[in-house]
Protein backbone atom coordinates (compact mmCIF):
# COMPACT_ATOMS: atom_id res chain seq x y z
CA UNK A 1 0.00 0.00 0.00
CA UNK A 2 1.16 2.97 -0.95
CA UNK A 3 0.28 6.87 0.37
CA UNK A 4 2.28 9.71 -1.20
CA UNK A 5 5.77 8.52 -0.75
CA UNK A 6 5.19 6.36 1.92
CA UNK A 7 5.54 2.64 1.48
CA UNK A 8 3.81 0.59 4.27
CA UNK A 9 5.03 -2.95 4.49
CA UNK A 10 2.77 -5.32 6.92
CA UNK A 11 5.50 -6.56 9.21
CA UNK A 12 6.63 -10.26 8.67
CA UNK A 13 6.10 -13.10 11.03
CA UNK A 14 8.04 -16.30 11.15
CA UNK A 15 5.95 -19.67 10.74
CA UNK A 16 7.71 -20.87 13.85
CA UNK A 17 6.48 -17.50 15.73
CA UNK A 18 2.94 -18.02 13.97
CA UNK A 19 2.78 -21.72 15.15
CA UNK A 20 3.53 -20.46 19.07
CA UNK A 21 0.68 -18.12 18.97
CA UNK A 22 -1.66 -18.93 21.81
CA UNK A 23 0.28 -22.62 23.03
CA UNK A 24 -0.58 -23.28 26.28
CA UNK A 25 -3.92 -21.10 25.84
CA UNK A 26 -5.60 -22.86 22.98
CA UNK A 27 -6.32 -25.82 21.43
CA UNK A 28 -8.36 -26.84 18.87
CA UNK A 29 -10.65 -29.91 17.96
CA UNK A 30 -10.57 -30.67 14.46
CA UNK A 31 -12.97 -33.82 12.89
CA UNK A 32 -11.15 -36.99 11.44
CA UNK A 33 -11.62 -39.89 10.42
CA UNK A 34 -10.33 -43.22 11.61
CA UNK A 35 -8.47 -43.81 8.92
CA UNK A 36 -6.14 -40.60 10.13
CA UNK A 37 -5.33 -41.84 13.53
CA UNK A 38 -2.55 -43.97 12.79
CA UNK A 39 -0.68 -40.73 11.27
CA UNK A 40 -1.60 -38.85 14.20
CA UNK A 41 -1.49 -40.75 16.92
CA UNK A 42 0.84 -44.19 16.43
CA UNK A 43 0.18 -45.19 19.74
CA UNK A 44 -3.16 -45.69 19.76
CA UNK A 45 -5.02 -49.17 18.92
CA UNK A 46 -6.23 -50.26 15.66
CA UNK A 47 -9.39 -48.73 15.03
CA UNK A 48 -12.18 -50.00 12.60
CA UNK A 49 -12.30 -48.16 9.33
CA UNK A 50 -14.99 -45.41 8.28
CA UNK A 51 -15.92 -44.11 12.24
CA UNK A 52 -15.83 -39.91 12.45
CA UNK A 53 -13.62 -39.09 15.66
CA UNK A 54 -12.82 -35.85 17.46
CA UNK A 55 -9.05 -34.83 17.87
CA UNK A 56 -7.60 -32.37 20.43
CA UNK A 57 -4.71 -30.61 19.00
CA UNK A 58 -2.43 -27.89 21.08
CA UNK A 59 -2.24 -24.40 19.16
CA UNK A 60 0.99 -25.56 17.34
CA UNK A 61 -0.73 -28.57 15.88
CA UNK A 62 0.84 -31.30 18.28
CA UNK A 63 -2.09 -34.13 18.83
CA UNK A 64 -2.70 -33.99 22.51
CA UNK A 65 -6.50 -36.47 22.58
CA UNK A 66 -8.85 -38.62 20.54
CA UNK A 67 -12.20 -39.61 21.22
CA UNK A 68 -15.68 -40.03 19.86
CA UNK A 69 -17.85 -36.76 20.82
CA UNK A 70 -16.35 -32.80 20.18
CA UNK A 71 -17.94 -32.47 23.51
CA UNK A 72 -15.78 -34.77 25.29
CA UNK A 73 -12.38 -33.35 23.43
CA UNK A 74 -13.85 -29.58 24.53
CA UNK A 75 -14.76 -30.83 28.20
CA UNK A 76 -10.81 -32.37 27.91
CA UNK A 77 -9.70 -28.89 26.95
CA UNK A 78 -11.56 -26.85 29.29
CA UNK A 79 -10.35 -29.47 32.04
CA UNK A 80 -6.69 -28.43 30.66
CA UNK A 81 -7.16 -24.52 31.23
CA UNK A 82 -7.19 -24.74 27.42
CA UNK A 83 -9.63 -22.33 25.34
CA UNK A 84 -10.60 -25.02 22.30
CA UNK A 85 -11.98 -23.73 19.15
CA UNK A 86 -12.86 -25.95 16.17
CA UNK A 87 -11.61 -26.01 12.84
CA UNK A 88 -13.41 -27.29 9.56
Amino acid sequence: MTEGNVVYEPPSVSTESLASLGEGHIAYVKQIRSEDVPGLFPQAPKIAPGLKLFALHSADGTPIMLTDSREAAIANAWSNELQAVSVH
